[in-house]
This record gives structure tokens, sequence and C-alpha cells, in this order.
């Protein structure tokens, strides 16, 4: 196949990739955000073994971790708004769906690295007086960090490339802006090798960072 690559074409569309990875960025930064506070907010929840809200609570997290969340992303666009009977906005849909998605993942990281502290820990620190809240900042939380970074840096990383997937709503994240320039180019080889470059360039620091972050947290353990 005798395919000449030109790259070059590519310079004046230039603005249109800057502009793509800036709301790319956005996106990633606004529903780790969020994601954060809903994993806090159901993984501490979780720790109370209410019965009712429990079952609530782990409805939502597997609805939202044993779906592939680009279904989920084009339900919440086109089917939810025929259910309450009310337009949903695109970057709403984006930034709810992949911050809920993103919440799913960290409430069970939160859960689970709360739940490693030891068991004399607790007891030792309620021995001290340590109640409710202040028992979970002064004690416990300190403790479970270690355990809980490592697994939320990775998947900080997971939601930037699961940004990519709002493009098929027409969010102008940095797929759909390579969408429209090969569909004014017609040269989509050189248009998503620059798409994938781009995110190798700002993916592979991130994975090596977290890779470093959890070797460092594994030597303190020994």
């Amino acid at each position: 196949m005798n395919y000449v690559w030109d790259f070059g074409i590519l310079a004046k569309y230039s603005h249109l990739f800057w502009l793509g990875l800036g709301w790319t960025i956005a996106y990633t930064i606004g529903t780790i955000i969020l994601g954060t506070l809903i994993g806090l907010i159901v993984g501490m929840a979780r720790l109370r073994r209410i019965p009712l809200i429990d079952w609530l609570l782990i409805a939502y997290i597997e609805t939202f971790r044993c779906t592939p969340l680009l279904v989920q992303i084009i339900w919440f666009y086109y089917a939810f708004p025929v259910v309450i009977g009310v337009n949903i906005p695109a970057h709403v849909a984006a930034v709810s769906v992949l911050s809920l998605y993103g919440g799913a993942f960290y409430a069970e990281i939160v859960r689970g690295s709360i739940e490693s502290v030891p068991v004399g820990q607790w007891d030792a620190a309620k021995a001290l007086g340590f109640r409710g809240w202040r028992l979970m900042r002064l004690v416990i939380l300190p403790q479970a960090l270690k355990p809980m970074m490592a697994p939320y840096v990775n998947q900080s990383v997971t939601q930037l490339k699961n940004t990519s997937l709002v493009s098929i709503i027409a969010v102008p994240d940095l797929v759909y802006n390579a969408t429209l320039i090969n569909a004014d180019t017609y040269r989509p080889l050189e248009v998503y090798t620059i798409v994938a470059l781009i995110y190798f360039a700002i993916l592979f620091p991130s994975t090596l960072a977290a890779r470093r972050l959890e070797r460092g947290l594994t030597y303190d353990k020994v």
C-alpha cells in the first residue's frame, strides 16, 4: 500500500487539537474532583452497614462498575431524558456519567482502604476517647491514605482515557475535534496518530508516577 504520510497538512488545525486537549483536561480534573467526593461519601456511608442504605449503595456501585461506560453515556444522554421528560445538555451528561462512574470505583477504594486499618487501631483510638468523625479524621484516615493512594492514582489516570468516550455525544474533547479535522482533511492516519501521541505524552508520565508511588508505599510497609 503506497500511502504518503503528510502531517504538514494538519498544522492549520493545531488550534482544534489544543482546544480539544483543554476540554479533555478540564473534564478529567472536574470529574476526578466530583468522583472523589462521591466516592468519599459512598465509601464511608457503606461502613455504617445500614441494610437498606447499604443495598442501595451497592446497587449504584455495581451498576456503574458492571456496565460499559460508553453504554452509560449513550443511555444517560438519549434515554434518561425520555424517562424524566427533561433534555440534558451533552456536557452535563458527560460530567454526570464520568463522575458517577469514577465515584463507584473511588468508593470501593475508600471503603477497602479504611477497612484495611487493623481492628486494634480502632479499639485503641476508642479507648483513648476518640469517637465518630474525630476518630475517622485523626486516627483512621491517615492510616488508610497509604493503601488508598496507589489505586486512587491509577483510577484517576484511567479517568483521563475515559473522557475520550464523551465524543460520542458531540462533547468537543480531543477525540471529537479529531473527527472534525479528519472530516475536513480525509487524513485519518495522521489525525489519530497525533491524538494517540498526545494521550501518550500525558498518560505515560502519569503511569510512571503511579508506579513510583505504589513502589514507595510498598517499601514503607516493609
